[in-house]
């Protein structure tokens, strides 16, 4: 994986905050691992259930009882919202099933993750991305997708200084 702070940290120094519900936690525990963490990463929040996504992070109700709150669009307005939260530049987010549901139709374990870049006030990126677990555990879900979300973090700010 691409090391984050220093793309973080170059110029211009960028914010990082992090929305949650599928991996609970772990990504905002390896970004927390950093060395220097706190020069960039302001927090984060895990909301797991759908009055939490729309009272914490202005998701869209009705968009999202449609979806048990997993879909692209659902991970999307996340990332956007934790942004609006912290006051980040950068909003990290994850969604998804960490394991089957019967009620729910999902045989496989998977996710969607999301991430908004917002400069000077608007939305200059809004990417999204789907992380199938096929077999996986439910920890071992949680841990792939974090691990997921912040492998394409690192590519975007890769990219994304390349052409700054």
């Amino acid at each position: 994986m691409i090391e984050l702070k220093p793309l973080l940290l170059q110029k211009p120094q960028l914010t990082l905050a992090v929305a949650e519900s599928l991996t609970c936690g772990h990504v905002q525990a390896r970004v927390g691992a950093i060395s220097g963490a706190s020069e960039f990463f302001l927090g984060g929040i895990t909301a797991y259930s759908l009055d939490e996504k729309v009272t914490h992070l202005g998701v869209s109700r009705a968009a999202a009882k449609r979806v048990d709150c997993v879909s692209a669009e659902v991970a999307r307005e996340m990332a956007q919202g934790v942004c609006r939260l912290f006051g980040s530049d950068l909003g990290l987010a994850t969604t998804g099933y960490a394991e089957p549901s019967a009620k729910s139709k999902v045989a496989e374990p998977f996710a969607w993750w999301a991430l908004a870049h917002v400069r000077r006030g608007r939305t200059v990126a809004l990417l999204s991305g789907r992380v199938e677990c096929p077999g996986a555990s439910r920890v071992e879900t949680q841990i792939i997708v974090a691990a997921a979300a912040l492998t394409e973090l690192a590519e975007y700010l890769w990219q994304w200084r390349g052409s700054v």
